[in-house]
């Protein structure tokens, strides 16, 4: 079973959710904020987060960005929200599935089961290999670790972090198109392209590059990305 983080503001919603988790055997902790649920995933190791929108601090969605600052914990959104662009949206911040209410206990228990089956199983390293070490330049990906070296440093890294590296590093020196990267590391069908440019934003800064200045992650405009050794 989990232990889940149940982030909903209305007190019958919330009261709820945590009957239904804990009659499923779960381990349930919940708070009404944005801000409570950052200072309570920071502080306690969570298998799974459940989280509202509408909280009265913070806009679910930039809460969602919050937490996938700190933690790669998974998250499933409910919300009474259905429209189809922001439900892409919040995909591509980083949610790992939705719900929209209402719901029913079986429906909420099915995607948690598919959500933690699929990261589990995969220790979230969508296509990686599980026991070799990868080596590009003096870069060094350890898949089933989870754990990323450059020049003997290692690199703190969220998980979508990894998963990219690990996915470009089985690859080295070919150009991966975006709509693969989507496929397979986001495991999106379609999506936006500015979320790809974020995280290789973000994983050039901790190899200590740009896009100006590229060493390892080169990007080919209109065609895709690839990782190579410096020359």
């Amino acid at each position: 079973m989990a232990h889940v983080l149940v982030v909903e503001d209305d007190p019958f919603v919330r009261s709820a959710l945590i009957r239904q988790l804990t009659d499923a055997a779960h381990t349930v902790r919940s708070v009404g904020t944005a801000l409570e649920a950052l200072r309570e995933v920071a502080q306690i190791g969570f298998d799974l987060v459940i989280l509202d929108l509408g909280l009265p601090d913070l806009d679910g969605r930039e809460a969602l960005k919050m937490l996938r600052g700190i933690t790669d914990v998974p998250v499933i959104i409910a919300t009474a929200r259905d429209d189809e662009a922001e439900i892409v949206r919040l995909l591509n911040d980083g949610a790992d599935d939705y719900l929209v209410k209402p719901f029913s206990a079986e429906h909420l228990s099915a995607r948690m089961t598919a959500v933690l089956r699929r990261v589990r199983a995969s220790g979230g390293r969508p296509g990686a290999p599980q026991d070799d070490e990868l080596r590009v330049g003096g870069l060094r990906v350890d898949p089933l670790r989870r754990r990323a070296h450059l020049d003997g440093t290692e690199l703190d890294l969220t998980r979508r972090e990894f998963d990219l590296l690990a996915f470009l590093a089985q690859r080295p020196g070919v150009v991966v198109a975006r709509k693969e990267l989507l496929t397979r590391v986001w495991r999106q069908s379609y999506g936006d392209d500015q979320t790809i440019d974020v995280h290789l934003s973000w994983l050039r800064r901790k190899l200590g590059e740009t896009a100006a200045n590229p060493r390892y992650l080169h990007t080919l405009r209109g065609v895709g990305v690839k990782l190579e050794a410096p020359r």
